[in-house]
Formats: structure tokens, C-alpha cells, sequence
């Protein structure tokens, strides 16, 4: 089986980044990279913010978030009116998570490929309402049907108060059927959370499209935004019972404002984020996704090769424009958190490349990502390196 090709590079979108040209960035999936437009735009409002603090924050500004906020919603394809603009995926979690009312005996159903901080919260959660967090495993290679029909399975009406899914996973970049979960879920009363941090940006289903209770996604990842921008979206019947984190003078405008307005936040980062889409858009969307895509397949494949891996063992992502991969390490290499961390550091240093490692269901795995201002040669070089670093246990 012969190596995918690499895609075309994207005339002069390595230029929009500040990103130091000595590493390679491959890690974007971690905490994004906000192109020079956008770092500029944030700064002017900044500006404006430090030049007259009185009159930014008193003056207009509920109404410019929620300017925004109807922008960054219609490009995700979500009720501008139902979403709130948060900080990240995990401010967005922990504000359902107090609000959907658990109780003893109740239960929260999550599978073992979920983000880490969102798993802590969710336990959080538990132990202040006595109810239990029940972890379903699910196979890296299982189809989507064998998903579905798992999570219908493990599903216990009457007893299961949520289900908490990702769209695209962090810890396995596997791509879940999503819709057809929450579908599952709801033909036995059971309303879903979907953690879809990395979808904004990178995947076209849409909010609507999924249909879940509850959804989050960052959009500082593949959206462009600055760091801290993140959406909340919740079905027309939940509205009402979502309470914020932090009480503020827009508590009783009620939802999403009671959650937006955080006093002497800084929200540049939320007004700045149309300028990320901006740029996305100009480079063109559904080129940027295939480009992306294309270059993460490539990253996998050559690594892998480099590691003795053979293509079958790959893991596939699930579905088309994802653009994150996943790498099987050697045995016994990076199985625990703190192992994964290390090696993580060391790559960093020693080969100036940029790249998730992880530990997960007792095997090391190395995560790469995709993104406009990545080269073929930036994988190739780490493909030259790593196995020798790997060796040096």
C-alpha cells in the first residue's frame, strides 16, 4: 500500500501565523494558533478597552457580545438565541453539569475516550449530588454501528439522567456518530451532552444537524479565534434551568446573557473571534478542512512507517475531515499520563517538534495535527528522528 500524497500547500498560509519558524507546530488540536489578523484585532480592542475602562464595559458592550455571539452561532449552524458564549468546552460542561439537577441515584454515562478535565468535572459533579459517573468502553477499532448499537446498550432509562459523548474525540481523534447517539439517546428519554471541542472549524456538521441537549465547542482551536472563545448551545427546553457558574448583574435577563456577562472579564478574545472566521473563510473553508485532512493522513503514514507500524494497525479516524491522527508508540513506551508527559517534553526539546502524546487504555499513542501552516517536511523530519529518540529509553 503506497503513502498518501501529501496535499498542495496553501499559497502564503504559513505567512498569516507568528509561530516560531524553528518547530514544528504539530499539536494544534492542543490550544490552536490564532493568525496575526486576529492577535491584531484583539489588541486593538484592547486598546480601546485600557483607553476608556468606564465606557467599554458600561457602554454597549452586552450588546456587542451578543452581536457576536449571533455571528460565531450562524456559522455553526446553532440557535443564536440559545447559545452563550463561554470561555472553553470545560466552562461550558461544568455549567450544565450544575444545572441539569442530579441526584442520588441518578447517573451520568460517559465512554472511556473523554477529555480528562471534562471526566474531573463530571466526577466533581457525582460526588457533590450522589450521583454516579459510569464509564463505557469502546473499542479504537468499532465501527460506527458497533457505537451506536454499544451506547444503546449501556443505556439504563429511568437511571441514566445523562449522556455525555464527544463529537470528535481529544484523547483517540475518533470521529463518533454523533446524530445517530443522540437519536439513541432520546428514543429512551435520555437528553446528551456532546463535547465538541475540536468541531467548530474543522468538522461541517452543525449544531442543528446533532440535535443534542447540550453542546460545546471551542472555537480557539480550528476556528481561529483567540484562546478563550468557546459556544454553549441548549435546546429550547433546558433554557430556562441554566444557571451560570458565577452570579452577575445579568442574572435576571436569564439565559444565555445570565451566563455571558462575567463583570470585568476580559472579552476581547469573544469579540475579536469573527476576525478568525474571517480569515478561515478567506482561505476558504472547505478547501482549509480537505487541505487539513490530507496532511494529517500523510503525517500518520510516514510516522508510522518510521515506527515499524503497519498501515492496517492506523487507526481511522471515522469519517472524512478530521484532522488529527493517532499513532500507535511501541510497547511500553508513554502508558501512563506522567510517562506521556515526558516523552511529550522530550520530543519538544530534543527534535524542536510540537506533538500530543498520550496514554490511554495502557498504550502510548502519538497525536498529529493538521493545519495550513504545516509542511510534508515537517513530518518527514520527525518520521527521520523520532524512532532513534524512542530508542534512547
Amino acid at each position: 500500500m503506497s503513502v498518501p500524497q501529501p496535499p498542495e500547500p496553501i499559497p502564503g498560509a504559513r505567512l498569516l501565523f507568528s509561530l516560531d519558524p524553528a518547530v514544528s507546530y504539530l499539536n494544534h488540536g492542543a490550544f490552536g494558533a490564532a493568525p496575526i489578523a486576529v492577535q491584531r484585532a484583539q489588541q486593538r480592542l484592547r486598546d480601546e478597552m485600557e483607553a476608556n475602562p468606564l465606557r467599554f464595559f458600561t457602554q454597549g458592550l452586552v450588546d456587542r457580545i451578543a452581536h457576536t455571539r449571533r455571528h460565531l452561532a450562524g456559522f455553526l449552524g446553532a440557535d443564536p438565541e440559545g447559545s452563550a458564549l463561554v470561555g472553553n468546552t470545560t466552562t461550558g460542561v461544568a455549567v450544565v453539569l450544575q444545572s441539569v439537577g442530579l441526584k442520588p441515584g441518578d447517573e451520568v454515562l460517559t465512554t472511556d475516550h473523554g477529555y480528562g478535565a471534562v471526566t474531573l468535572a463530571i466526577q466533581r459533579e457525582c460526588r457533590r449530588s450522589g450521583a454516579v459517573n459510569r464509564v463505557l468502553p469502546i473499542p479504537l477499532a468499532d465501527t460506527d454501528e458497533q457505537i451506536v448499537q454499544a451506547i444503546r446498550a449501556g443505556l439504563r432509562p429511568g437511571r441514566t439522567r445523562l449522556l455525555v459523548i464527544d463529537q470528535l474525540t481529544s484523547v483517540t481523534a475518533r470521529l463518533f456518530p454523533t446524530a445517530a447517539i443522540v437519536a439513541v439517546a432520546h428514543e429512551h428519554g435520555v437528553p446528551v451532552l456532546v463535547d465538541a471541542a475540536h468541531a467548530p472549524g474543522m468538522l461541517a456538521a452543525t449544531v442543528s444537524s446533532i440535535g443534542a441537549d447540550f453542546w460545546a465547542g471551542n472555537l480557539h482551536k480550528w476556528g481561529f479565534a483567540p484562546r478563550g472563545t468557546a459556544l454553549l448551545a441548549v435546546a429550547p427546553g433546558w433554557r430556562d434551568r441554566i444557571e451560570p457558574l458565577v452570579v452577575s448583574w445579568e442574572q435576571d435577563a436569564g439565559y444565555p446573557a445570565r451566563v455571558e456577562w462575567q463583570g470585568t472579564l476580559d472579552y476581547t478574545s469573544w469579540l475579536a473571534a469573527p476576525t478568525g472566521l474571517f480569515t478561515l473563510r478567506s482561505l476558504g473553508v472547505d478547501r482549509v478542512r480537505a487541505h487539513n485532512s490530507a496532511l494529517a493522513a500523510y503525517g500518520q503514514r510516514v510516522v508510522g512507517d518510521a515506527l515499524g507500524v503497519p498501515p492496517a494497525q492506523l487507526p481511522d479516524p471515522g469519517g472524512p475531515g478530521v484532522s488529527m491522527r493517532l499513532i500507535p508508540l511501541p510497547a511500553g513506551i508513554a502508558t501512563t499520563i506522567e510517562a506521556a508527559r515526558a516523552l511529550q517534553t522530550r520530543i519538544s526539546e530534543r527534535l524542536a517538534a510540537e506533538v500530543a502524546v498520550i496514554g490511554w487504555n495502557g498504550r502510548g499513542w502519538l497525536r498529529l495535527a493538521g493545519q495550513v501552516y504545516n509542511s510534508a517536511g515537517e513530518y518527514e523530519r520527525l518520521a527521520v528522528r523520532l524512532p532513534a529518540l524512542l530508542a534512547q529509553r
